[in-house]
C-alpha cells in the first residue's frame, strides 16, 4: 500500500490518496498520512487495515496515477540526511577531499568506521519539492550531482511509518574544499526532492532489499546510470534514527535520508536542462528537471 498527495483538478486542492497493489487510486478523507496513522492508532489497528476499511465501499479514480499531478507525499517539517553510510560514498568523499588521491585516508574513513554516524540537516518543508518540480543548481558551485537515497518517514516518536525516495543534491567542490562548508554544499533553495509516494512500513518485509536506480538525461539522451541496493548499507535504519533522536526533537513527518551508494563519474556535473530520474523498487519513480537559475523567493 502506497500513499500519495495530488492536486485535485476541479478544486486544485491537495488530496491524499492510497494506491493499491493493483495501482488503483482511492482518495482518502484526511489531509496527511500522519492523520491516518493517528486515527488508526486510536482504533488500535494498523494503518493498512484502516485504509482498507476506508476504501472498501468506494470507487477508485477514473484517472490513472500517471495522469495525476503529484505533490510531495508528505510536507516534512524537516528533512535530515545521513552521510558516508555506503562504501561508495566514503570513496567519493575521499576523492573530493584529497584532490583525487584515492588511497588517502581522511576523516571520512573515521566516520565510516565510528560508532557515531554522520547526520546533517538537509531541508525544510519550504525548500523541498515533489515529483516533476524544478531542482536548482547552486550558483557558486561547478561540481554538482544528485544523491539518490531511500528516505525514512518518521512519527514524532521516531517510528518508521513509511519509505520514500529522496534526492539529496550535493556540491562536491564546496564540500571537498572544506568539511566546515557542508551546510552550504547541501542546503539551498530547491536542493531536495522527495516522492512520488510513501510505501507503508508495515507492508515491507525486508527494507534492506530495496533496489535503487538513478538515471540522468541530457538532451533526452541517457548520460549517467547507476544501481545499488540497501543491502549495501554500513548502518541499520534503527541506528541512524537512534542518533537523530538523541537529545533532539523529531517532528511528526520528519524524513531521514539514509545516504547514497550511486555516485556519477568524477568528471560529471549537472547542467541546466538535465533530468534526474530515481527509481526504488516498490515505491516508484521520482523525476525532476534541473534548472540553473535559483529563484529569488521560495514558492
Amino acid at each position: 500500500m502506497r500513499i500519495i498527495r495530488y492536486e485535485e483538478k476541479q478544486s486544485q486542492s491537495p488530496t491524499l490518496a492510497a494506491i493499491t497493489d493493483q495501482n488503483q487510486v482511492y482518495p482518502l478523507p484526511f489531509n496527511s498520512l500522519l492523520e491516518v496513522v493517528a486515527e488508526a492508532k486510536v482504533k488500535q489497528i494498523k494503518p493498512v487495515e484502516f485504509i482498507q476499511e476506508l476504501i472498501a465501499d468506494s470507487l477508485p479514480l477514473n484517472e490513472s496515477l500517471q495522469e495525476l499531478k503529484l505533490l510531495v507525499p508528505i510536507e516534512a517539517p524537516e528533512v535530515w540526511a545521513s552521510g558516508v553510510t555506503y562504501q561508495k560514498s566514503k570513496e567519493a568523499r575521499n576523492y573530493e577531499a584529497t584532490n583525487g588521491k584515492l588511497d588517502a585516508n581522511t576523516f571520512y574513513d573515521k566516520v565510516y568506521d565510528a560508532e557515531r554516524p554522520e547526520i546533517f540537516f538537509k531541508s525544510t518543508k519550504e525548500r523541498t519539492i515533489g515529483p516533476d518540480g524544478d531542482l536548482f543548481l547552486r550558483s557558486d558551485s561547478n561540481w554538482q550531482i544528485p544523491e539518490p537515497e531511500l528516505g525514512l518517514v518518521l512519527s514524532g516518536e521516531g517510528e518508521i511509518i513509511g519509505y520514500t525516495i529522496g534526492n539529496d543534491m550535493s556540491c562536491r567542490d564546496i564540500e571537498g574544499e572544506n568539511p566546515l562548508y557542508l551546510p552550504q554544499a547541501k542546503l539551498w533553495s530547491h536542493s531536495c526532492s522527495i516522492g512520488p509516494a510513501i510505501l507503508l512500513a508495515e507492508t515491507v518485509e525486508d527494507p534492506y532489499q530495496f533496489e535503487i536506480t538513478c538515471k540522468i538525461y541530457r538532451n533526452e539522451e541517457l548520460v549517467v546510470e547507476g544501481s545499488a541496493s540497501t543491502n549495501q548499507l554500513k548502518r541499520t535504519f534503527d541506528e541512524l534514527v537512534g542518533f537523530l533522536k538523541r537529545d533532539n526533537i523529531v517532528f511528526p513527518g520528519t524524513v531521514l535520508l539514509t545516504g547514497t551508494c550511486i555516485v556519477p563519474p568524477n568528471e560529471f556535473t549537472l547542467a541546466d536542462g538535465d533530468q534526474i530520474e530515481i527509481l526504488i523498487s516498490g515505491i516508484g519513480s521520482l523525476t525532476n528537471p534541473v534548472k540553473s537559475q535559483v529563484a529569488q523567493t521560495v514558492k
